[in-house]
């Protein structure tokens, strides 16, 4: 594909079409001068596609479910997007499991785009730009998002920050380790799926579930389903849609969706001042310095504390210790 201009290469975007998208979204990743302007362009166009979230621990099925849901939804005549964050190569930084290995049954249809993205040693597995990727795709014109993520260390709870509906994805032997599952899990799932239901124990697993949900109640009137699927077999897939579905009107009408949605636009707010912040705190700090702050940290002779404390009043010396800072007044909406 020639060079475009930056304005050819947003419109052409804007229009869905795939090389264009492929690039925009490489813009984003890689944070091109230009990945601004693109983003400020889809902006006013988001907000339309559905996003759904699939997580869970490796060796669940992600993948081949992922794979079967964007078919079922292609039947329904929607438009789908994957988002696969996979781990990153230490020698290139990129993904290193690539969609159409993992994917090529939906290869050949041109209602399905499918980009892997690197996790870059995120700690939580998703790559810090896959919420602004699924902007990119949402503008684009897609449907329906299904974001999978690589299902290690925090990754299920930034995916439950990145998309409007989450499935937790487990397998039967899942069932007697169910009880000690982490808290988070349990509480960021709008759906689970027993995969692999074909084997032994699925059943179990599931009452096991509902077992655990049942205990750590939350205090909504969405009653958290748990559905066996074969996604191999293509069991199962058609009703966990229905599912996804039946949450998105749910969402709908309480106004949930647009708290969430409300909630991801602060977070991506925060995160990029965040950037931006640190990105001038650290150009105001000279080479030496830096390096002398992290020789007296691995040394013992700073804390961490003091020294953060000494390395921002040197570059902001009008900013207040965080000990003496004062709460500020809530502001009047009216103002």
């Amino acid at each position: 594909m020639p060079d475009l201009a930056p304005d050819e290469l947003i419109r052409r975007t804007l229009a869905g079409e795939r090389v264009s998208l492929a690039r925009a979204l490489s813009w984003v990743e890689n944070e091109h001068p230009h990945a601004s302007a693109l983003l400020d362009a889809c902006f006013g166009r988001t907000g339309r596609a559905f996003r759904i979230g699939i997580t869970g621990p490796p060796g669940a099925g992600k993948s081949t479910l992922v794979t079967e849901l964007a078919k079922e939804y292609r039947a329904r005549g929607e438009t789908v997007a994957v988002v696969a964050v996979d781990p990153t190569s230490p020698f290139s930084g990129g993904a290193l499991l690539g969609d159409r290995v993992r994917m090529h049954a939906l290869s050949g249809d041109d209602g399905v785009f499918i980009r892997s993205m690197a996790t870059r040693g995120s700690m939580g597995g998703l790559a810090v730009h896959t919420a602004q990727a699924c902007d990119v795709l949402d503008a684009a014109g897609f449907d329906r998002i299904l974001i999978e993520t690589v299902g290690v260390g925090q990754s299920e709870l930034e995916v439950a920050q990145t998309a409007d509906s989450t499935a937790v994805v487990l397998v039967p032997e899942s069932g007697d380790a169910v009880q000690a599952m982490k808290a988070g899990l349990m509480e960021i799932a709008d759906l689970f799926v027993i995969n692999k239901s074909d084997r032994e124990g699925a059943d179990r697993a599931a009452q096991a579930i509902r077992s655990a949900l049942h205990l750590r109640a939350r205090v909504s009137e969405w009653t958290i389903p748990v559905m066996l699927a074969a996604a191999s077999l293509g069991r199962g897939v058609p009703e966990l849609v229905q599912a996804f579905e039946r949450h998105l009107e749910w969402l709908t009408a309480t106004g949930t969706l647009e708290g969430r949605r409300r909630q991801r636009l602060e977070q991506t707010l925060v995160a990029l001042v965040r950037e931006r912040l640190w990105e001038d705190f650290r150009s105001q700090v000279p080479e030496g310095a830096w390096r002398q702050a992290l020789a007296a940290l691995a040394e013992r002779r700073e804390t961490p504390n003091r020294l953060s404390e000494r390395l921002v009043r040197d570059t902001h010396p009008t900013a207040e210790p965080r000990g003496q800072r004062q709460p500020q007044p809530a502001k009047n909406p009216a103002d």
